[in-house]
């Protein structure tokens, strides 16, 4: 049985008319995700389906343990083919579950199986796209060009070297951008025993011994600037709870001397830390022009069992609760009062949060350029149909979704560009709605163009590194 149509969670003839006619044909750029650079340089070919399918994939991890399989068939030692036969065994249960649609998509997509997936049909499927999988034109590179992928924004540490992205920049047969994007969260991290050596680490690629607290500043400029010479434009932060402890200058050298001597540091130590160099880069990254991303509210590492088996990133992360309207814009207004805020994104784990940044981002535009603090699309645990609904529509209530970025993978997977058409006929079912409803008028042409513009377009613009569609 045939499943995915053309029509696909597009309920209305003006839905329809949006996707089909303006949202499908816009090229991707994928601003955030998780990608190796290392696989795009060598342009990586896969094994088999597994590989490419189902490694470093914590979201389908999670449903398969759900189900009860075992984990040395989701990140243990059995071969392959067996991962994927439980897999595919869990899929047909995951209804109402995002990975439903997500895995029928990729089939579709990348593997042209367009059946619905049924449990007792895994060999049938495994051998149908390891067939897809050995053919010559099935490697990294060509899944990111039939993708219609114009950029890529990886995530990488400011120790990186970069030297993939560099050979990505001098590879003409590579036509998409590969951008670094900047993540320090672990020299914000003052309280995790491996500091001490990650110090070492960024004084090394900074050419700079990190002393102290100014050597430690001067170390993150340099890597900065080093960044932006490789076409980096954004930055990135994780983090549980956004903190904001106001500190003398003299009080963070005395507390980032404890951290670098190995002693201990209270959380109140580590949140003036964090609130202080967070501003600091804030002011950096104005300086340079680049975009500055806030990702808040995982609890992270929740299973100590499983944690020390496994490590982190395995799964067993969800979603926090805490106080954050305060100390956002507390944040935010920090630079602010001093023209020093940048470019800012700010994601959301926890759904309850979304009116409160929607409200949060009209108090800090500017006249500089249109959308300048945006709300960023539905992430992780929202990166699904209602919550993808509910992102745009609490935007759209208190401020302009006309001028949204847009989606992103946030993924470490070459077969996750299809949850670029999945938002993208959300987004069209959101509007149609609207228009069937007599919210908005029947103007096509002027409303395709906002599709187009939140598709795409808009992210072109915002990141300075336009390219031609």
């Amino acid at each position: 049985m045939k499943f995915l149509t053309d029509d696909f969670l597009l309920n209305t003839e003006s839905a329809k008319v949006l996707y089909h006619e303006y949202a499908k044909q816009m090229p991707i750029y994928d601003y955030h995700c998780h990608l190796s650079p290392k696989e795009i340089a060598e342009d990586k070919r896969f094994n088999n389906i597994t590989e490419v399918w189902l490694n470093g994939d914590h979201y389908k991890w999670r449903a398969m343990r759900a189900f009860g399989v075992e984990e040395k068939y989701i990140t243990g030692d059995s071969d392959d083919k067996e991962k994927f036969q439980k897999w595919i065994q869990t899929i047909p249960y995951t209804m109402g579950n995002p990975l439903y649609h997500w895995a029928h998509l990729e089939l579709s997509r990348y593997f042209n199986y367009t059946e619905a997936v049924k449990e007792e049909n895994w060999e049938e499927i495994w051998e149908h796209c390891n067939q897809v999988v050995q053919s010559e034109d099935f490697s990294v590179r060509n899944l990111i060009k039939k993708s219609n992928v114009k950029v890529i924004g990886t995530t990488d540490d400011p120790v990186d070297t970069l030297e993939y992205h560099k050979k990505i920049a001098e590879n003409g047969d590579i036509n998409t951008k590969v951008l670094p994007s900047f993540r320090p969260d672990k020299g914000l991290d003052i309280r995790k025993p491996a500091f001490k050596e990650y110090m070492a680490q960024l004084g090394q690629a900074a050419n700079i011994e990190i002393r102290g607290f100014d050597d430690f500043l001067q170390a993150l400029e340099d890597r900065v600037s080093y960044f932006h010479e490789h076409g980096c434009r954004i930055s990135d932060h994780g983090f549980e709870y956004l903190p904001y402890s106001e500190a003398s200058l003299e009080e963070l050298k005395v507390i980032f001397t404890k951290a670098l001597n190995g002693e201990s540091i209270t959380k109140e130590e580590e949140d003036k830390h964090k609130t202080y160099t967070m501003k600091i880069l804030g002011e950096l990254y104005h300086k340079f022009g680049w975009a500055m991303q806030l990702h808040i509210g995982p609890i992270r590492n929740n299973n100590t069992r499983m944690f020390n088996l496994l490590g982190p990133d395995a799964g067993f992360d969800s979603i926090n609760d805490f106080e954050l309207a305060r100390p956002l814009n507390q944040f935010l207004d920090s630079l602010e009062i001093n023209n020093s805020l940048p470019k800012t994104i700010i994601y959301t784990l926890n759904p309850m949060h979304n009116e409160l940044i929607a409200s949060t981002i009209g108090n800090f535009q500017s006249s500089e350029m249109k959308g300048k603090v945006q709300f960023g699309t539905g992430w992780w645990y929202n990166d699904q149909k209602e919550g993808m609904m509910e992102q745009m529509k609490a935007l759209a209530n208190a401020g302009l979704l006309s001028l949204f970025v847009g989606m992103l993978t946030d993924s470490r997977s070459f077969l996750s560009y299809t949850r670029h058409e999945y938002f993208r006929r959300i987004l069209c079912q959101l509007f149609g709605k609207w228009i069937e409803e007599e919210e908005i008028p029947r103007d096509y042409e002027f409303i395709g163009k906002i599709i187009q513009d939140i598709s795409f377009n808009n992210a072109n613009r915002y990141f300075s590194t336009k390219v031609e569609r």
